[in-house]
Parts: structure tokens; sequence; C-alpha cells
């Protein structure tokens, strides 16, 4: 517990006593995840790697920041609307929390904010470029695109899958239940550019698996999470320490 980084157990004595250089806003959604993970697996994910990340860049580059509670507000596909207790929040209010947030860390001063995404639904391109008011840099990034899944993992896959039951083992065993998982079997695309990526359509969630997940859990183990977990914060410490020295848009070219 490090109440210096991490505002879900921070006090203001203590967060008053410092300058922060970055706000780290972990963001996931309220979703099934398979059999045998929690509903807020995202949010749990994102918020453990992002102050993963806070610490090392504190230890090891000086670099200071706070990591904000995590939202739970995500974008759902269809189908997935149709499961107990999957809430979907549209584009608007996701957009509006966003936004409240960053006129309150600018209010205080804060103007950098990285945005540590746990939930692939979710897309922050467009707000990031609507709350662009070029004072205030806004950066955004999936903590399990942060090091190459494939090198960590022998079956990765998109949901509820080998690799976020690693890491939820790493951080908190005590959360996963995986004898009860189902096998995390999804159906692809039969249109071969969908497949391929080439064009986009949302997954219909219930006719692509039948229990939430996509991809086999089977092969999870706590090791395998502490080494993706730390490559993942690894890799955000460094962008931190890069972030925190950006003074204006023009440090971002060269």
């Amino acid at each position: 517990m490090n109440r210096e980084i991490d505002l879900s157990v921070s006090t203001y004595g203590v967060a008053r006593q410092h300058k922060y250089d970055v706000a780290i806003l972990p963001w996931g959604a309220t979703e099934p995840h398979n059999l045998h993970l929690p509903y807020m697996t995202d949010c749990i994910l994102s918020q453990a790697v992002a102050v993963d990340a806070a610490e090392r860049a504190l230890k090891n580059y000086g670099v200071r920041c706070m990591v904000l509670p995590p939202v739970a507000m995500g974008s759902q596909n269809p189908g997935q609307r149709d499961l107990p207790f999957c809430i979907h929040y549209r584009y608007e209010t996701q957009f509006s929390i966003l936004k409240d947030i960053v006129s309150s860390l600018r209010h205080q001063g804060i103007r950098r904010l990285l945005i540590v995404n746990g939930h692939g639904g979710n897309s922050f391109k467009q707000m990031i470029r609507d709350l662009d008011e070029g004072e205030t840099l806004i950066a955004a990034a999936e903590w399990f695109k942060m090091a190459p899944a494939k090198e960590y993992f022998e079956q990765p896959g998109d949901h509820a899958d080998e690799i976020e039951t690693s890491v939820m083992m790493h951080y908190h065993p005590d959360l996963v239940r995986l004898e009860e998982a189902g096998e995390g079997r999804a159906k692809s695309f039969a249109i071969d550019a969908l497949r391929e990526g080439k064009v986009w359509i949302p997954r219909h969630w219930t006719l692509v698996t039948d229990d939430t997940g996509i991809g086999n859990p089977a092969l999870s183990t706590a090791e395998k999470g502490r080494r993706f977990a730390d490559a993942c914060a690894d890799g955000f410490a460094k962008f931190l320490k890069d972030f925190a020295q950006i003074k204006n848009q023009k440090d971002l070219y060269q």
C-alpha cells in the first residue's frame, strides 16, 4: 500500500505534501469474465498495473504520479448487454465523466493525464480530440498491449483468457476460481474482411461465446501473470518519465 501514489488508499494529509507530475486514470468496465473471474476484472487489473507503474516511475525516475480510482463505466457490445448486471455506458456518459475529471485536474494545476484502459470495448481517441485545448495533454493506452503477450503466454486470447486470468492470479489469487472456468471457445466472423480486421463491426457477444470468454484460461499461472504485469508496468514507467518531461505540444515532436 503506497498512499503517496494510490488515491484509493491515500489521504489528503499525504497527498497535499507532494507535487504530482502526472495523474493516471484506470478505466475498466462492469461485465462478466467467463465463469471464473469477477465482473470488475478490467478495473482491478488496470488499477493494479497503474499502481505498479507509478511506483516504478517514482523509484526509478523520480516522477511522481497519482493513480485515481478506476472508472467502471465501460462500453459493451450487443449481446453483452443481455447478460445479468453487464452495464453499458454510452459515449456521451463516458465523455462527460472524462470531461469532468480533466476539468477538475486542470483547475488544480495538473496538466498531464494518462488513461490506462483495461476494457477493449472502450475507445478514448475521439474524446481526447474533443478535449484537446493545447495545455492539458491526455494520453491513453490499453495496459495489456504494453508488452508482447505471445512472449509470455502459450494461448493468449481476447477476453477472460490466459492473459487476464494469469495477471489476476498474480495480483488477487483469492478472486480467481479457475476450476469453474469455461473453455472460452469463440466463433470467428464468416466474412474474410471482418475476420482479418480490414473491416470492423461489433461482435454480438452471445452469438460468439457461450461462457463470455474468448480464449482458454486453462494454462494460466500466477508466475506468467507476474512476468507480464512487470513488463507492462516497466513500459508504462518509462513512458511516464518521458511524458512528465514534455513542457508543451512542440516537445512531443523531433
